[in-house]
């Protein structure tokens, strides 16, 4: 009896933080993913460069917050196919990429202990009436 006990934990706990490691990872994915999306929406409805980018960055840090994940783990990259960007017909492009930590690390992030890094890019027309 006791070493079927000893065995079935030995053999489920590294099962069960195998699931809760790919979770986190789906849900750096689904965070990304809406990250990259509403920054680029957020970007092409701004009116100047400046509030651009800065409503860009806060809508990656909502998405973040959302997940659970802490916004510095997530880097804003956008990029445009004209000059000036918030031209009318400029396509806009986010890419947000997010390195997933570690589940129950007790370790910094910034050590650099991570599960993974997952990207998602989003391409957003600047429309011609905002």
């Amino acid at each position: 009896m006791v070493e079927f006990v000893f065995l079935g934990v030995l053999l489920l706990v590294p099962v069960v933080y195998f699931v809760i490691t790919v979770a986190a990872l789906q849900g750096a994915s689904f965070a990304a993913t809406g990250a990259a999306d509403h920054a680029v929406k957020s970007f092409a409805q701004a009116t100047d460069d400046g509030a651009a980018s800065a409503a860009a960055e806060a809508a990656v840090a909502v998405a973040m917050a959302d997940f659970g994940l802490a916004d510095h783990s997530a880097r804003l990259e956008l990029t445009c196919d004209r000059s000036p960007c918030l031209q009318a017909g400029a396509a806009v492009r986010a890419v947000v990429r997010v390195d997933v930590p570690l589940p129950f690390s007790p370790v910094e992030p910034r050590f650099g202990l991570t599960v993974g890094r997952v990207e998602a890019a989003a391409t957003q027309i600047v429309g011609r009436f905002r």
